[in-house]
């Protein structure tokens, strides 16, 4: 489906110091400088895959959205998305493909919203049937039926980002890449938006390339993660593989009946206490947290007891440092 060799792509900026002459002297002999903003990353995606593509800020994730969507063409490398290259079967290849920018609109700003459906109906030559069909659909899959008559201007952000999947997909497209598709959202539209890709991605076999920031898009949505950092492909594999290898801690919660009770466990660390309640954070290389609770059960009358593990922000925080990201 995806196959990506060895791309690279930079850019050059210009660097100019501060103060009216520095400016002047710029316009005439500019500085530039060029950024490296992906360096030889390859990786494959098959078909119905839902992939996380994440990595810090100026990683190269929009970047490498850009290239495969066709927009950019890379300085090097190879692309092949369904035996086309993006940026040379640019025509062609957009009919396959969705693309969602979380801070970018593809929908016209003054009109309705159904005129801009009735726009890139036209533009991708959508019959009369099909476009109907999917207009239907979407409209009550992501709720914006009552949306379709109103100015985008007028629309909240969470409302008009479903209004941008829905138009993303009017062509029923075999690949979506979303670009921070749930950036600023409330928690209900965020919810609503990772329903419904993970219905597409089950219905239709969509395949799904998701870029973001947001962890919990990343721990609802997908098993499989790319990490990129300052260009480079540095991880690829599964996203349990991640938490195996970086969840090192896990953190008990204990309501209790008894007071004055002194922990005393190898690899157990006590963080909180009260008269009712202890937290505490357990080493798992050095101890099993079975062995813990089976302690605290003994010694203490429980009422009720939590095991959490570290969120995933805090595990990918881990993981940049361990890279130096």
């Amino acid at each position: 489906m995806i196959e990506v060799k060895h791309l690279s792509k930079s850019f050059k900026v210009v660097k100019k110091n501060a103060g009216i002459y520095a400016a002047f002297k710029s316009f005439f002999k500019p500085n530039t400088e060029s950024i490296h903003a992906l360096k030889n990353i390859s990786f494959n995606i098959e078909p119905g895959e839902i992939v996380g593509y994440i990595g810090p800020n100026g990683a190269g994730k929009s970047t490498t959205i850009k290239v495969m969507s066709g927009i950019l063409t890379p300085d090097s490398g190879a692309c092949t998305i369904n035996g086309l290259t993006p940026w040379t079967n640019r025509i062609e290849h957009v009919k396959n493909i969705g693309v969602v920018f979380g801070q970018r609109s593809q929908l016209w700003w003054d009109i309705p919203v159904i005129d801009s459906f009735d726009l890139l109906k036209d533009i991708y030559k959508i019959s009369e049937g099909n476009y109907d069909y999917a207009v239907q659909l979407l409209s009550d899959i992501l709720s914006i039926e009552d949306l379709l008559e109103t100015p985008v201007r007028q629309l909240s952000l969470g409302q008009r980002m479903r209004c941008e999947i829905a138009a993303s997909l009017l062509h029923n497209p075999k690949i979506l890449f979303l670009d921070e598709p749930t950036i600023g959202l409330d928690a209900i539209s965020k919810i609503a938006v990772r329903d419904f890709i993970k219905q597409i991605n089950k219905s239709q076999k969509t395949t799904v390339i998701l870029t973001t920031h947001d962890m919990h898009d990343i721990e609802a949505l997908t098993d499989r993660i790319i990490l990129i950092g300052k260009g480079e492909v540095l991880f690829d594999g599964l996203l349990s593989t991640i938490k195996n290898k970086y969840i090192t801690h896990k953190t008990i919660t204990i309501d209790h009946h008894q007071d004055n009770f002194i922990l005393s466990h190898e690899g157990v660390e006590l963080i909180e206490q009260s008269t009712t309640r202890m937290v505490m954070t357990v080493d798992i290389r050095n101890v099993a947290i079975s062995d813990v609770i089976t302690y605290l059960a003994k010694n203490l009358d429980v009422i009720d007891i939590t095991v959490d593990d570290p969120s995933l922000e805090d595990i990918m925080v881990q993981m940049y440092k361990a890279y130096n990201i």
